[in-house]
């Protein structure tokens, strides 16, 4: 595991847009994994102006993401379907096909988690998967407890998740609490994790993510292990 402390979120938001820009570049047909949420808004929007420039294409890459609420629309302004198009989609040249979300709103979630996994191995796997972290250490929705070997798979969301989230609805009046997810073995299989945190809130769980035990009770200790792990924060997330 590699850590890169940054000055600031701009810095933070410029490394990791350089590392992401320089695997499309070297390999076209990349298959990224993508998160949603505060932290990588920035980000996305460096992507969208190095493709306004010119710099890249998205028309060969491939897109998983992360997770989604279960039981959400996807055309609800909530949804991380709306979030995704609004933030680098609808920006960008990728090519609708390739784009991979998590459907909250399937009639069979279980095919549904199922159907994924299998979407993400006929793609031949994740080259970068980006990540944030929870205040409780989860990583997509996979919450303290959830199994180091876990697939996709839908879960309780726990009251840490549930109200952290819920202060950036735009039209839900009340927070899902349930979610799907990429597992913990799904995530450790990507090629690459970039993992991005920022603020003075985050400290103490990246402190105790990645110089703590591994465990389950906190999920994102489990990136202690992947061969290619970096962690990108800002100087605020980096305090202890």
């Amino acid at each position: 595991m590699k850590i890169i402390i940054a000055r600031d979120y701009e810095e933070m938001s410029e490394r990791a847009a350089k590392i992401i820009i320089d695997l499309i570049k070297r390999k076209p047909e990349a298959v990224l994994g993508l998160a949603t949420g505060a932290t990588p808004i920035r980000l996305y929007q460096l992507l969208v102006q190095a493709y306004q420039r010119g710099e890249l294409s998205f028309e060969k890459v491939t897109t998983f993401n992360l997770d989604d609420y279960v039981g959400l629309n996807k055309n609800s302004r909530d949804s991380f379907y709306s979030y995704m198009h609004e933030n680098l989609f609808s920006q960008v040249d990728i090519r609708p096909e390739n784009i991979n979300l998590l459907d909250g709103s399937a009639s069979n979630l279980t095919d549904e988690c199922l159907n994924y996994e299998r979407l993400i191995k006929e793609a031949g796997g994740i080259d970068l998967q980006l990540l944030g972290i929870g205040l409780d250490g989860h990583i997509g929705f996979a919450e303290p407890g959830s199994s180091f070997d876990g697939r996709t798979f839908v879960v309780n969301l726990t009251k840490s998740t549930i109200e952290t989230n819920a202060k950036g609805f735009i039209e839900l009046k009340q927070s899902p609490t349930q979610g799907i997810t990429m597992g913990p073995g799904t995530i450790m299989e990507a090629g690459q994790i970039l993992m991005l945190a920022n603020g003075l809130h985050k400290a103490p769980i990246i402190h105790k993510a990645f110089y703590g035990p591994v465990t389950e009770d906190v999920p994102a200790s489990v990136l202690q292990r992947h061969p290619d792990c970096l962690v990108i924060l800002d100087a605020a997330a980096a305090g202890e």
